[in-house]
């Protein structure tokens, strides 16, 4: 099968959940011997470059301008025209511009096309924007795709009530669980830690709400005076954030860890103790995965598409509730055996539903039907579930 994917962002270039999924699917389809050409953007090239990367065929674009955390290249009608005999595009998100072009392309031409949601908001803009764009262009994107993709349930739901008519397949956005795990090396800088270990993993962003970790962060000492914030990642945010440490003296309780390589994350997870995500809003974030593969249990923002699981390993607050989060994070750092306990309860759900080798045999399998079909679906539309969570917080905590 040959697959053109088109995606705005991709790893090792862009650090995050979305580019990461993006560049593993690509090297895992093209070491299953899938022809994959990948279309992105990206500030390093100042002129067209293509390049082979991990098996699969990456072309590279600058961008012209950017709008609203939008970056644009002008060439992406010239590149589906000049690849027409792949048998299938997979764009990824509807908030880029890449991916509504492709769209109207493949619209146009009959071409099959299969679209992945990686979270419904953006995190990068202004909130009213993604929310218009969602109800107009980007409810079109969706419709425009011969089959859907979304992380969870809650998603279908939201592009169901959106009015989005086009067949949605949820297929769990699973992490490689072994090497995820709680064996292996510990980050030196916090395991040396002298006591709870609160890490913070993303972008530093408005959207990730690193502000509400820092400003919980008081509240927290109060109770737990050992305590150690980190801040994994990097991003527009963190000069603010260093300034707030510094007027609140809490220099030698903060640490910012900067960007992370992704072969460390591990080591990241595995040293802490807690993982908290006070986010806006979320697609189904990887690295709630990944804390809770390592056995950490996790303390996050109330968002549906997550809190099904985090409510049975952790702990889930409103957003920008900081008493709620504090009051959370203590509560758990202050009890060693449920830490423990939801730490493995954690894992047994990741190890048992969000395997990675099972999205890449899903996705692939669906993007096979895709390509099969010629003219645009007529079949009655269909969706799959994801099955159930076996156990719950209350069996637990019984424990």
């Amino acid at each position: 099968m040959r697959i053109l994917r088109v995606a705005q962002d991709i790893f090792p270039e862009t650090v995050g959940g979305a580019p990461y999924h993006i560049h593993a699917l690509s090297r895992d389809q093209a070491a299953q011997g899938h022809d994959v050409t990948v279309l992105t953007v990206s500030d390093s090239v100042d002129e067209q470059e293509t390049v082979e990367r991990n098996g699969y065929t990456l072309i590279r674009q600058p961008p012209k301008v950017e709008v609203l955390g939008n970056q644009l290249f002008t060439n992406t009608v010239g590149i589906l025209r000049n690849n027409e005999d792949y048998d299938v595009v997979h764009a990824h998100s509807h908030l880029f511009f890449s991916t509504n072009v492709a769209a109207t392309y493949c619209r146009w031409k009959g071409i099959p096309l299969a679209v992945t949601c990686h979270g419904l908001n953006s995190q990068r803009g202004p909130f009213w924007f993604s929310r218009a764009h969602l109800r107009t262009l980007g409810k079109w994107t969706y419709d425009s795709a011969d089959v859907t993709f979304c992380y969870t349930d809650v998603e279908q739901t939201k592009l169901r009530e959106l009015g989005v008519d086009a067949d949605i397949a949820v297929v769990n956005n699973g992490i490689d669980t072994e090497r995820f795990s709680p064996s292996g090396t510990k980050h030196d800088r916090i395991d040396a830690a002298v006591g709870p270990a609160i890490v913070f993993v993303g972008r530093l962003v408005d959207g990730k709400r690193p502000q509400d970790a820092l400003a919980a962060f008081d509240t927290i000492l109060e109770r737990c005076p050992d305590a150690r914030l980190f801040f994994c990642g990097d991003g527009p945010m963190r000069e603010r954030l260093e300034e707030t440490v510094a007027e609140k003296g809490l220099n030698d309780a903060v640490t910012f860890l900067g960007r992370v390589p992704y072969s460390e994350m591990p080591a990241v997870f595995r040293a802490a103790d807690l993982f908290v995500l006070p986010s806006r809003t979320e697609g189904f974030p990887r690295t709630v995965l990944e804390a809770l593969s390592c056995e950490t249990p996790v303390v996050s923002s109330n968002l549906e598409q997550t809190a099904k699981i985090v409510d049975q390993t952790g702990a889930t607050v409103e957003v920008g509730d900081i008493q709620g989060l504090a009051t959370a994070v203590s509560d758990l750092v202050e009890d060693v055996q449920l830490l423990s306990d939801l730490g493995r309860h954690g894992r047994q759900i990741v190890t048992t539903r969000y395997d990675w080798e099972d999205t890449v045999r899903e996705t692939t399998n669906a993007l096979a039907q895709v390509a099969e079909i010629s003219e645009p679906a007529t079949s009655e539309r269909t969706e799959r579930s994801s099955p159930q969570i076996p156990v719950t917080r209350d069996e637990i905590d019984a424990k």
